[in-house]
């Protein structure tokens, strides 16, 4: 996408085996990948993928796909037992693009929840995902504190209805890159690196007891 400094991807174990240093070498400067989903799904590649990623020098990042019909709790846990997050990571990430039969209202108390747990447990804002239909009828005004990726398959940038900004834009879902074999989504952020690392978790310093 022209107009943006900073490019990344997202990917789950749809896209199977991915070599990270040929992707790294095409300018990807940032991943996102499936952790967990739900209770007690765990993305069968996630391992693989966190670890690549690190070795490749990509900023990575973990994301949980929400299920708002399953105990929020449980969900909050399933990703924190299976994401030790480091220094220099993106924050963790909650997809949220299904009612699954729960009203508005529930929704966004649960998400809310989910969004809370995991910034305590991690000390770092978590990213709100979603598309741009979803967010605009369910979760606009709601989580303005928390940063935005939106998913948008267009050459238009998103346009949010409560008027706030967003700083991901998921773009496209037909990417195609060495190194991932089939489609992957593209990805721009709205800002350049220092933007980018300033939103990235790094750990409070240690004090010592020592006088």
């Amino acid at each position: 996408m022209p107009g943006y400094e900073v490019h990344g991807i997202d990917v789950s174990h749809y896209q199977a085996d991915i070599d990270w240093n040929v992707v790294a070498a095409q300018g990807v400067q940032f991943a996102f990948v499936k952790a967990s989903e739900g209770m007690t799904l765990i993305d069968t590649l996630f391992c693989e993928n966190w670890f690549e990623l690190k070795e490749a020098n990509i900023r990575r990042g973990a994301y949980h796909f929400f299920r708002p019909r399953t105990p929020v709790f449980e969900q909050a846990m399933n990703f924190q037992t299976t994401v030790k997050i480091e220094s220099s990571d993106l924050p963790p990430v909650l997809d949220v693009e299904v009612l699954d039969g729960v009203s508005k209202v529930e929704l966004v108390s649960s998400v809310l929840t989910w969004l809370y747990l995991t910034e305590i447990h991690y000390g770092v804002k978590p990213i709100l995902y979603t598309n741009l239909k979803f967010y605009n009828k369910y979760l606009a005004g709601h989580f303005d504190e928390y940063p935005l990726w939106i998913a948008r398959y267009s050459r238009r940038e998103p346009t949010l209805a409560c008027g706030r900004e967003w700083q991901f834009w998921q773009y496209g879902n037909r990417g195609s890159l060495e190194g991932i074999e089939g489609p992957v989504d593209f990805n721009v952020f709205q800002g350049d690196l220092h933007k980018l690392d300033s939103l990235c978790y790094y750990p409070a310093p240690v004090l010592s007891d020592a006088l």
